[in-house]
């Protein structure tokens, strides 16, 4: 029976995509330069839709150029649009691409899109498209619509006897789960992974632990969705920040988020990250639950050694979430505009954007695609992928502000010293709110 389910899923996407083919528009394709980045699984994903976009339409020639990571990806950008040779198009997330809207780099799709035959805005999340939109008109194409969830071990789970998390977790219930996960080289609950220890009670010194109970990287949007759970706001305007100004609810969030390491004791010490990062701990089979998004599903579909699946952020008062979402850009100074916007309806398309969903990398932004076997197909990890769909409902998005690069970044140091070494949450607000005040009035 299950090789009958494989088989009637495969079959139903090769139908959709064999049915949209035609739906790309007519028109002139050539030589399309196209800059991504991404871990060597994300990158192969890209080249896997670069070889069937050039099958696809007579003509297509896609150039990838690939840098290893987002500042690589921002510096390569920079300088080449400096130097005058910009790529036809860009791959960025919407927390960074706002300093290229503001230099005018970037060529708006607005009047492409009403003009499409291929793709329509009332085809995508409205979630997306938005993030991508300056004064109503859109400026790039999202790719993809996903969120922070909590990747978990299942055997890990089941080896200690722990319940698998559940739609409508509490955030006490992920603190207990990921203590008990927490243990030391004889599979014993370790010491210091208290759930119920006194606030402010640093963790035992001793043997690290073999295996912690959680992974989560000290940043503004790892922290966030638990703000906005709490009912908390992070700036003194959500839409049009001027700074950071934590409220009470925000700062009862931030206290409960630097006691998941000095508390409790079940995330890695920052040189236990140093050594070796949450994802290829994670990877390795020691650690219990990772708050990631959909980037990470293409890396964890090679372990072999055991179980996964993802489930929902764990609730304060009410569910909430991050937009992580990725766009096509074209750049101001592209050489072949048409040939761009030729290759982002194929790839945004029912057959571009089912290629990208099945390798792992992506939430399609596109209602139909992301309802699709492509996408929910339970025979590949994580089976509980609707967990996603069900998190769009609650997702929210950081400001866009051509500065948040440098505000993200000096944000995450503070909140990174405020985890690791157990800094109180009013001192860290204060910090937040000073040592980037004068990024974003530079943002503005």
């Amino acid at each position: 029976m299950r090789f009958a389910r494989s088989l009637a899923l495969l079959m139903a996407t090769a139908t959709v995509a064999s049915a949209c083919s035609a739906e790309v528009a007519a028109g002139p394709a050539g030589s399309v330069s196209l800059l991504v980045f991404g871990d060597p699984n994300e990158l192969a994903a890209y080249r896997e839709l670069e070889a069937a976009y050039e099958l696809a339409v007579p003509g297509a020639d896609l150039r990838l150029i690939e840098a290893s990571d987002r500042k690589d990806l921002i510096t390569k950008l920079s300088t080449s649009i400096s130097g005058g040779n910009p790529p036809d198009l860009f791959l960025m997330n919407y927390r960074f691409y706002g300093q290229f809207a503001k230099r005018d780099a970037i060529e708006p799709v607005q009047e492409r899109l009403d003009q499409s035959k291929a793709i329509r805005a009332a085809d995508f999340y409205p979630q997306a498209l938005s993030a991508f939109q300056i004064d109503g008109k859109q400026l790039c194409m999202p790719q993809n619509v996903s969120s922070l969830v909590v990747y978990y071990n299942r055997t890990l789970f089941a080896k200690y006897g722990i319940a698998e998390p559940k739609p409508g977790w509490g955030w006490p219930d992920m603190v207990a789960t990921a203590a008990g996960l927490t243990r030391d080289a004889n599979g014993d609950v370790a010491k210091g992974a208290d759930p119920d220890a006194a606030p402010g009670t640093p963790a035992p010194t001793g043997p690290p632990p073999a295996t912690y109970g959680l992974g989560v990287s000290p940043e503004v949007i790892r922290l966030a969705p638990f703000v906005w759970s709490n009912g908390g706001t992070l700036f003194d305007d959500e839409r049009r920040p001027t700074r950071f100004a934590l409220d009470g609810p925000a700062i009862e969030a931030l206290s409960e988020f630097i006691d998941l390491r000095g508390r409790h004791g079940v995330v890695p010490t920052d040189q236990e990250v140093e050594s070796e990062d949450d994802e290829a701990r994670f990877a390795a089979g020691k650690l219990g639950m990772l708050m990631s998004s959909r980037r990470s599903t293409t890396t964890f579909r090679k372990i072999t050694g055991f179980e996964w699946d993802v489930a929902p952020l764990p609730v304060h008062k009410s569910p909430a979430t991050v937009l992580h979402s990725d766009a096509y850009c074209v750049t101001k100074g592209s050489k072949n505009k048409s040939g761009a916007w030729r290759f982002v309806e194929y790839a945004l398309g029912k057959e571009g954007a089912a290629i990208m969903a099945r390798t792992g990398r992506t939430v399609p932004s596109t209602v139909e695609v992301s309802r699709s076997p492509a996408f929910l197909d339970a025979t590949k990890p994580p089976r509980s992928a609707a967990v996603f769909l069900d998190s769009i409902a609650t997702i929210r998005a950081t400001p866009t502000i051509s500065t948040w690069p440098e505000i993200e970044d000096v944000a995450n140091g503070i909140l990174e010293n405020a985890l690791y070494y157990g800094h109180q949450p009013q001192e860290v607000a204060r910090q937040l709110d000073e040592q980037t005040r004068s990024l974003f009035e530079r943002g503005r």
